[in-house]
């Protein structure tokens, strides 16, 4: 497979393994009521699962690896489009003159810095490896980009994803009237769409989601009528729930729209003639006042039709409704052409939101909608490392509100706006917008409700010597050692409530975790200490500096020994 050669390359290939882990400082936690529009920030966290990040995304889409790997089903980013009019500041700090110049500079136009699309590259490569371990092997990811730098992302997302995995790369309409050059009117961006692995699943439209409209409806048959009851030709009987007339506009109707005698004519002529209705009364006048029984005039007067809903059934359970067929779409490549998804929607959607203009090029939140839509079930997390505006958690709170969802999502801003606009966008959706938000012409939105957590990335867990930081909170490496041999979502299992138990970790799948460290003094796993493991386990992993046991009497104990800091594990 061909690949893409920069400057720089093989300076960032394995940079991802280089980046430190850092820790996140929990800042506070917002939450809002939808039904009062009320919201509140607290000192604790929610636990919600919702993550707004400051920080450099490289760096915190390594502090989420322990968590998180593989278990990212739908990744959506908006990176810079390197235009060479904006300016992005990346310093990665990668140990390589030349990597250092070209990140630490801010990219200018082509004829002034012929070296841009190496930066951006450089800047993008280790980013898309950590994507790459957060994604689930069932998850996907979705990319904007524009003219400038598609032709390399494209050959960028082949070799870290792989080629097979590569869907298609949408066209979206990002305004009306375009930026024009002598030649072209530019108006229009790009949508990539790559699948983890041929175990992504994707969950295409159903109707309801699309809308009902009356062009979905369709004449079926004439006439309401047909013999499927043993006639008594001596009295005339029908079932009591066929036996009807029905008074419309004046017009009498009747089984066939003839008198009993005249039907009963009929019958005696020909037993197979129809002769009475096909739905009781209450189904009859269900019909009509939903409009799948309609009344039409013909030459000879008027006659009653039925009409068949495509897209639903009528459901006799209870009462009669109507309820949608799960039929399904795909993904149209003409859906991102339509103006609902451009720019222009997305600046006024913000305006309505802040009451003034935020942002030029933000994406509007039902383009993201409708990728989360069909990517992800109502379970799933969602991430964003350019967070930008915070559009994908608006995105995320509005489905889960339209759905009954409990979608999380995770956001990663670097500049200083992620608490200012990031954040306030995401409190601002939860609470409700529009009238009160400074516009006198903005239209009120009810809130989603929702919570979520703010995070600073905080110090490095190893030092420079690859030891543990003894500057990093205990219960900060707790927990990382938790994740790292757990790979649960969970928050660590146990929390030390007294200095007989405060080695303990937690107990999973009848596995017994002890993490044995002292920042000020070495520790021993040794049969004094044995004395402290008061929890009993099929296994048990047990953290210490040394260890003195007799290998026979681990193995026959089922104790698993890892030093520290050897056998730590590195993400």
């Amino acid at each position: 497979m061909p690949t893409l050669n920069w400057i720089g390359k093989e300076k960032v290939v394995s940079h991802h393994q280089d980046v430190p882990y850092r820790v996140l400082e929990h800042k506070y936690g917002f939450t809002a009521d939808a039904s009062t529009g009320a919201g509140k920030e607290q000192t604790e966290p929610t636990n919600s699962g919702n993550k707004i990040i400051h920080g450099d995304n490289l760096e915190a889409l390594k502090s989420l690896l322990p968590e998180y790997e593989g278990k990212v089903k739908c990744i959506y980013i908006d990176p810079p489009y390197n235009t060479g009019n904006e300016s992005w500041v990346y310093n990665d700090n990668v140990n390589h003159p030349k990597i250092k110049k070209w990140l630490g500079e801010v990219v200018g136009k082509d004829g002034e810095d012929l070296t841009r699309h190496d930066k951006w590259l450089c800047m993008m490569y280790p980013r898309l490896k950590l994507l790459h371990k957060l994604l689930a092997d069932d998850g996907a990811i979705f990319i904007s980009i524009d003219h400038n730098e598609q032709s390399y992302l494209k050959l960028l997302c082949d070799e870290i994803f792989g080629r097979s995995n590569f869907i298609f790369n949408f066209s979206r309409v990002t305004k009306k009237a375009g930026k024009s050059s002598d030649v072209i009117s530019f108006n229009n961006d790009n949508l990539f769409f790559i699948q983890k692995s041929n175990k992504t699943k994707f969950y295409p439209f159903e109707h309801n989601d699309i809308g009902f409209k009356h062009s979905d409806v369709f004449v079926k048959e004439r006439g309401l009528y047909k013999l499927n009851q043993t006639l008594d030709y001596g009295s005339i009987q029908y079932s009591a729930s066929l036996d009807y007339e029905i008074e419309i506009e004046g017009d009498i109707f009747r089984p066939g729209n003839v008198s009993y005698e005249e039907m009963h004519q009929r019958q005696s002529k020909n037993p197979k003639s129809d002769f009475c209705w096909r739905w009781s009364k209450d189904l009859f006048e269900f019909g009509l006042k939903n409009g799948f029984i309609v009344i039409k005039k013909s030459k000879n007067g008027k006659r009653i039709y039925t009409k068949t809903y495509q897209k639903c059934t009528i459901n006799k359970q209870n009462g009669y409704s109507l309820e949608y067929n799960k039929r399904t779409k795909a993904l149209s490549t003409l859906e991102f052409i339509e103006n609902r998804f451009s720019n222009d929607n997305s600046k006024k959607e913000l305006e309505s939101i802040f009451g003034t203009k935020v942002f030029e090029y933000s994406k509007p939140s039902i383009l993201v909608e409708t990728i989360i839509k069909f990517s992800t079930d109502k379970n799933s997390i969602i991430l964003d490392s350019f967070a930008g505006s915070g559009t994908t958690a608006h995105a995320v709170l509005n489905l889960n509100k339209q759905d009954g969802g409990n979608r999380k999502f995770i956001l990663v801003e670097m500049e200083d706006y992620a608490n200012d606009i990031t954040a306030e966008r995401v409190k601002r959706v939860a609470q409700g917008y529009g009238a009160s938000a400074g516009s006198a012409t903005a239209k009120k939105v009810e809130g989603t409700g929702g919570a979520f957590d703010f995070y600073e990335l905080g110090l490095p867990l190893f030092d420079e010597n690859q030891n543990l930081n003894e500057k990093v909170d205990i219960e900060k490496i707790r927990e990382y050692i938790w994740f790292s041999e757990t790979r649960t979502s969970a928050k660590l299992s146990h929390q030390v409530s007294n200095e007989d138990d405060k080695y303990f970790l937690g107990e999973k799948d009848e596995t017994v975790y002890y993490f044995i460290y002292e920042k000020d003094q070495l520790t021993t796993l040794d049969f004094d200490a044995l004395e402290l493991i008061k929890i009993k386990g099929e296994q048990y992993v047990i953290y210490a500096d040394n260890c003195l046991l007799p290998k026979e009497f681990m193995a026959k104990k089922n104790i698993v020994f890892k030093k520290i800091p050897r056998d730590i594990t590195r993400f």
